[in-house]
């Protein structure tokens, strides 16, 4: 049976660096729909010692999400030194399009349809999938890839996560300070070394109460229109959940895979909220009966990048493999483990080696 490799990574970073001085000017309001009195510079120095975010990225006025995947694409398929024409699928993974400047979300054409036109792909039958699974998408897509490889249906797919959410947040959410923008994308190919590439893989749903954890809902702004819809997150029902699902199912797959947590070389894990991701680290560690960890096992990009959902993990993925992510690189036959939670609420972790 083939195994799947990665080959090749892209990644865009948009030039626009927002910091909190952007925020300064915004009038915020709590979960119970009333104005936060607090001065905004204390709102501010708050929200960055829960989330360690100071800096994130967003698109210019004249880009949409279709633009910086293609561009992450590009890259990913030069890296790869692959012809474009040679693809059998383009995943893209996404929870909200196309989005314009004013918010309104488009998936007609699908987001990776518009990534084939623009990379101009001519191939009909280089087939095209949207991958809709909150932020841990483009992991799923990755999971997908490796499905359609060992089923003998392809051997060279692209695999892209990007998302545009600075236009999704509602702009009386402190919360839309946590968001950003960016994509990233991997070229993977048909392998017949079973010891390298993708080694094993693990997706959880929980879809009950869960389901209204992470969701599109009304400004917290009750005079403000009623009608549209933007991101929103319950911050502590997250935290907790993942602390509970999270870690266990990191573990699951680790040992799955036959391996142990002093193999893994790299932990890259989605950039949500730097407490909550150091938090599951610890908890995974512990699970192992480690009191602690080296921290540079799982880099973290949030500080700077904040969260691009299902962007965060492949662009890391391809800092560190370009040397642009200063002490961390990727070491031949080490053992990497991807993971991610959100909204859904979806888990999913993939244990990868190296070549």
């Amino acid at each position: 049976m083939p195994n799947t490799l990665i080959v090749g990574t892209g990644s865009y970073l948009p030039s626009r660096v927002i910091d909190g001085s952007h925020f300064q000017d915004s009038t915020f309001y709590d979960d119970n729909n009333e104005p936060i009195l607090k001065p905004n510079d204390e709102v501010i120095a708050k929200f960055v010692e829960i989330t360690e975010i100071e800096r994130r990225r967003y698109i210019e006025d004249n880009q949409v999400n279709s633009d910086i995947a293609a561009i992450a694409a590009q890259r990913a398929i030069e890296d790869a030194q692959i012809d474009k024409e040679t693809l059998d699928y383009i995943i893209s993974a996404t929870n909200f399009g196309d989005v314009d400047l004013h918010g309104q979300q488009s998936f007609m054409p699908s987001l990776s349809a518009l990534v084939k036109n623009k990379l101009a792909i001519k191939n009909p039958r280089c087939v095209n999938y949207d991958m809709i699974f909150g932020c841990p998408g483009w992991i799923e897509a990755l999971n997908l890839a490796d499905i359609l490889i060992k089923s003998g249906k392809a051997k060279t797919i692209l695999v892209v996560g990007s998302e545009t959410l600075s236009r999704v947040t509602d702009p009386y959410d402190r919360n839309k300070m946590i968001f950003a923008d960016g994509a990233g994308a991997v070229v993977v190919k048909a392998t017949d070394d079973e010891t390298v590439g993708i080694l094993n893989s693990n997706t959880l749903c929980f879809n009950g109460d869960e389901i209204e954890y992470l969701e599109n809902s009304p400004s917290l702004n009750l005079e403000a229109d009623q009608n549209k819809k933007y991101i929103r997150m319950r911050g502590r029902k997250i935290y907790e959940f993942a602390l509970t699902q999270v870690p266990a199912a990191m573990k699951q797959t680790i040992d799955q895979a036959g391996i142990g947590i002093e193999d893994i070389d790299k932990i890259l894990l989605h950039q949500a909220n730097a407490k909550m991701d150091h938090a599951i680290i610890a908890r995974l560690f512990k699970l192992y009966g480690q009191s602690t960890y080296d921290e540079k096992v799982a880099p973290m990009t949030i500080q700077d990048l904040g969260n691009s959902s299902v962007a965060t993990v492949p662009t890391m993925l391809d800092l560190i493999k370009k040397g642009q992510f200063d002490g961390h690189e990727l070491k031949d036959n080490s053992y990497l483990l991807f993971a991610s939670v959100g909204a859904g609420m979806n888990i999913n972790a993939i244990v990868y080696k190296m070549p």
